[in-house]
């Protein structure tokens, strides 16, 4: 049975939180020193490809 791909461009904090297995905050933190962290409205996403981008500058 294959796994299920995840194909979003953009995610919420939580389901992000789930994603990266963080917490909320740590999530949120990172998103936003990433500059990855769009508001429209009072809904607030944030994109996938630039979070992963920065996560591979912290990369050992």
């Amino acid at each position: 049975m294959q796994a299920k791909v995840n194909t979003k461009n953009f995610i919420r904090y939580d389901e992000g939180a789930e994603r990266y297995s963080m917490s909320k905050h740590s999530f949120m933190k990172l998103a936003q020193d990433a500059r990855a962290v769009y508001k429209i409205n009072r809904i607030t996403l944030v994109n996938v490809k630039i979070f992963e981008e920065y996560l591979e500058s912290f990369r050992a």
